[in-house]
């Protein structure tokens, strides 16, 4: 019953700037962390960066200093502000979260569907 889903990808410029945002929607107890996945073309998919409950947030080296993880925590949302966009940061960026869902005692991993980046002259 829990899905989540990544809005806000789309085409820019070396150099430009798009934020990304992910809501968690269905049976939803709690949420001990979301973040941000990556896979480009050809590869593996990769961490991006991460914000826990309580509000530590963690960066790849390759995002530090560009892109900056944001939680609103009562509407069950995260964003991904990029900045500095570079034609590496190409990719399909994948919401992720730790989710407590109605009925169970457990957390689990959810994953968005992805959107699509693409970071281009």
């Amino acid at each position: 019953q829990v899905q989540l889903v990544e809005s806000g990808g789309g085409l820019v410029q070396p150099g430009g700037s798009l934020r990304l945002s992910c809501v968690a929607s269905g049976s939803i107890v709690s949420i001990k962390s979301m973040a941000w996945y990556r896979q480009a073309p050809g590869k593996q998919r990769e961490f991006v960066a991460s914000h826990s409950s309580d509000d530590y947030t963690t960066y790849a080296d390759s995002a530090k200093g560009r892109f900056t993880i944001s939680r609103d925590s009562a509407k069950n949302t995260v964003d991904l502000q990029m900045n500095s966009l570079k034609p590496d940061d190409t990719a399909v960026y994948y919401c992720q979260a730790n989710i407590l869902p109605g009925g169970s005692a457990y957390e689990f991993d959810y994953w968005g569907q992805g959107t699509q980046v693409r970071v281009s002259s």
